[in-house]
């Protein structure tokens, strides 16, 4: 029964997670095709940057709404699953309107404006970034609902990292595959065209196999909603969540007028953020904009600075073959960061048993500060490559260790948000958690097989009954919040540079500030890391 239960919990986990490694497939292409596509569509390097910034944007407005929706969602198909399916669609949509934004205007407009082409492939990448981004949230909530236990938060996101770090490697590795010279890609049409065909065919088989997925086992209240609030908590649910499916067309103008009253809402969730979340936060932050200044632009500035290409070149000439080249080499190097995290995810409980998470994340964020500040200054392609690689460390860990801190932070509210939650009530006797441990699964501390199955006896936390002591809804947390918080971090950590880097390349007139900027960023996340709550010791002392 044990391996049968064993067998049963890993499928379901493979299961989850294929949404996540279909999306960050569809993630790391854009990554590598986006900034080279914008600049050869003619526009300018703080032009391109800053359309980089629209979709991050777009999600730090959203994603906390969706957040907060999907804790408070009733429905048939479960609290996640709608909101993966809605942004989906977006994702999709996105990965038809890149490649085909040429024949597009064609058919739009007969003289073929270049404006509409441009304009379709901008809309084309906002929705890649903010869909793609945003559909994270519920799949993480999902993650978290399914494996609420000590062992099973741990080995949920270890899991979680790990098909992340997959679909990286596979998303950085179709660019660096010259398929122009392939049947399929000739009959497709261009490489791009053909890498974004074989992209959808991926990302709709990911999106189906959700379907498979029951949410049975993370629904913690009654169905009707009354767990959280009862028909207040439907209403406040509606009312974030403007962009939710099934919409019907003749309120479009009631929803844009909900989501102009929720917008102050939103600013007091990040106002009233607890203490331990805001540090994770602002820690969280800086460590993902230090990585995102080099992820974003790595490709402009391998092929620019390493190879002396031009991407505004004419098509075929020795400038834009030259900078095609070291695109594909910058890809090259992103596989093998990927590689890399997918190596510390399959080590990430022993590295953790030995070292601790606080020693793991600041020697992480170090490792990221080191790697960029040898990009800065070599001009060797072997070198900037294995540095590149080495950030994959950074980019396992940023994975890991904030997520399942949040999962640590929500077990034992009571000593964590002391002045937002009163003790919830339990269905049975806790024995996932005791006074010294880490409750939430907070890795690193009880050494455990990455394969461990989940405890049967582990009891899940419920929400009290309506009749029972209820906290207030304005002071209850729901996870799905507080991971949309902190994925906000991820999405302001691409807004910032994409608003400013362009203009600073512009100044300076070479793209080594995208990795000396990368650098001081990682220099200043250390800091900040130093300062996250790990345990109860540290909440102690906060106090």
């Amino acid at each position: 029964m044990r391996a049968v239960a064993m067998r049963s919990h890993f499928s379901l986990l493979l299961l989850v997670n294929v949404m996540t490694c279909g999306l960050e497939v569809c993630l790391a292409v854009g990554t590598i095709y986006i900034p080279p596509l914008l600049l050869e569509a003619g526009l300018e390097e703080r032009y391109m940057t800053m359309v980089l910034g629209v979709g991050p944007v777009l999600g730090l407005i959203f994603v906390p709404l969706i957040g907060s929706a999907s804790d408070s969602w009733r429905g048939r198909f479960g609290r996640r699953r709608p909101f993966i399916w809605a942004l989906s669609v977006g994702v999709l949509l996105a990965l038809v309107l890149i490649p085909h934004a040429t024949s597009l205007a064609a058919l739009l407009a007969f003289q073929r404006p270049r404006w509409l082409e441009v304009s379709l492939l901008v809309l084309g990448i906002i929705l890649l970034q903010f869909c793609g981004q945003a559909c994270f949230t519920p799949v993480e909530a999902l993650v978290s609902d399914l494996f609420p236990g000590e062992h099973e938060s741990r080995w949920a996101f270890t899991v979680f990292s790990l098909l992340l770090s997959l679909g990286g490697c596979l998303g950085y590795l179709l660019p660096a595959v010259n398929w122009n010279s392939g049947a399929a890609a000739n009959y497709i049409g261009s490489q791009e065209t053909f890498i974004y065909a074989l992209l959808t065919l991926i990302f709709l088989g990911c999106v189906l196999s959700t379907v498979m997925i029951t949410e049975d086992l993370a629904v913690s209240v009654d169905a009707s909603g009354k767990g959280n609030g009862g028909k207040k908590s439907r209403k406040a649910c509606h009312r974030c969540a403007p962009m939710m499916p099934l919409l019907a067309p003749h309120r479009l103008c009631s929803t844009v007028g909900s989501l102009l009253s929720v917008l102050p809402h939103l600013c007091k969730m990040y106002r009233d953020m607890p203490k331990v979340l805001r540090r994770l936060f602002l820690a969280d932050f800086c460590s993902w904009m230090g990585l995102e200044c080099f992820m974003l632009f790595y490709t402009d500035f391998v092929g620019e600075r390493l190879y002396n290409g031009q991407p505004s070149a004419k098509p075929g000439s020795k400038g834009r073959l030259l900078y095609e080249e070291g695109v594909r080499m910058a890809s090259f190097g992103l596989f093998l960061q990927c590689l890399m995290a997918v190596c510390c995810s399959l080590l990430m409980e022993r590295l953790l048993a030995r070292v601790g998470p606080k020693a793991l994340l600041l020697s992480s964020v170090a490792v990221l500060a080191l790697s960029t500040a040898v990009m800065t200054l070599s001009h060797n392609t072997v070198l900037v490559t294995l540095m590149a690689a080495a950030t994959g460390v950074t980019f396992c860990t940023l994975q890991v260790l904030p997520y399942t801190l949040t999962c640590l932070y929500h077990s034992n509210k009571e000593v964590f948000f002391p002045s937002t939650v009163r003790k919830p009530a339990k269905t049975c006797k806790d024995t996932s958690s005791n006074s010294e441990g880490h409750p939430a699964g907070m890795p690193g501390l009880v050494p455990t097989d990455l394969m461990e199955p989940p405890s049967p006896s582990a009891c899940i936390l419920h929400l009290p009954h309506p009749e029972m002591d209820l906290p207030p809804p304005s002071t209850s947390r729901g996870i799905c919040l507080d991971l949309a918080l902190l994925d906000s971090s991820y999405l302001l950590s691409q807004v910032v540079p994409s608003l400013l880097m362009g203009t600073l390349v512009q100044l300076t007139h070479n793209v080594s500030a995208y990795m000396a900027s990368s650098c001081v960023l990682s220099l200043l996340a250390v800091v900040l890391s130093s300062r996250i709550i790990f345990d109860r010791k540290d909440m102690e002392l906060l106090q």
